[in-house]
């Protein structure tokens, strides 16, 4: 099997009612992860630098890292299967001079958000990059 790691890019998120889009890639070739309305709204407060009334699922995550000495590393997107994505966020944690990377399924657009607040890089398989349908502008 190929695990070769494709560094991937976030273009842009595009929102509607009952979806959000996460348009990612690679300059060749583009694709689309979709996810629910709120992951979108919650995204587009962070990009905007709005003030949130008060904390959210993200912001609740990021506290218990940050509050465990855990640092987000990176996420890969490691699987399509028709149009479902699977994704591992791989975090650190150093205690008593003990470094452990931690490797947790989770769902894209949750490994995706947080990489995007965290500014970590995102990464999927060749394999994956090779399943994806390509987008056009």
């Amino acid at each position: 099997m190929d695990f070769e790691l494709i560094p991937i890019q976030f273009n842009k998120i595009m929102q509607s009612q009952s979806y959000t889009v996460f348009i990612l890639g690679t300059e060749e070739k583009q694709f689309a992860i979709y996810t629910s309305p709120h992951v979108g709204q919650n995204l587009q407060m962070h990009l905007a630098d709005q003030v949130k009334p008060r904390p959210y699922t993200y912001d609740l995550i990021n506290s218990l890292f940050n509050g465990l000495d855990i640092s987000l590393i990176q996420v890969v997107i490691t699987d399509v299967q028709d149009t479902i994505y699977f994704a591992r966020l791989f975090v650190e944690q150093e205690t008593d001079d003990l470094r452990r990377i931690l490797e947790i399924d989770a769902r894209p657009s949750d490994c995706l958000t947080l990489a995007l607040e965290n500014d970590i890089p995102i990464y999927c398989t060749r394999e994956v990059l090779e399943k994806t349908i390509s987008i056009d502008e």
